[in-house]
């Protein structure tokens, strides 16, 4: 399984774009082959602050994501929003129901 958590903090201004652009490539997302979760995470204490998390069966599944016509899109959309760049952490899964 690859798990990953992305970090990101928006410009407040363009909080409502990035969430909508961000909910349109998260749907998309969960219909890859290989896809387990891709889910859209806000800060309650920062708003501008959002966690996407996603969780693929494997590896290459997870690089796959990376070449579909709607991340590269949103990739694209997105990129003026961003404070800072994003920063994606992996993870290892050790206990799931």
């Amino acid at each position: 399984m690859s798990t990953t958590l992305v970090h990101i903090q928006v410009v407040p201004e363009a909080r409502d774009a990035f969430i909508a652009a961000t909910r349109e490539n998260c749907a998309q997302s969960r219909q890859e082959p290989g896809n387990l979760r891709f889910d859209l995470l806000q800060g309650e204490a920062d708003p501008n602050h959002f966690i996407l998390y996603e969780a693929y069966v494997d590896a290459a599944s997870a690089r796959a994501h990376k070449e579909t016509a709607h991340y590269l899109a949103w990739r694209e959309a997105v990129a003026e929003m961003m404070a800072r760049p994003r920063e994606g952490v992996a993870y290892q899964l050790l206990v799931a129901d």
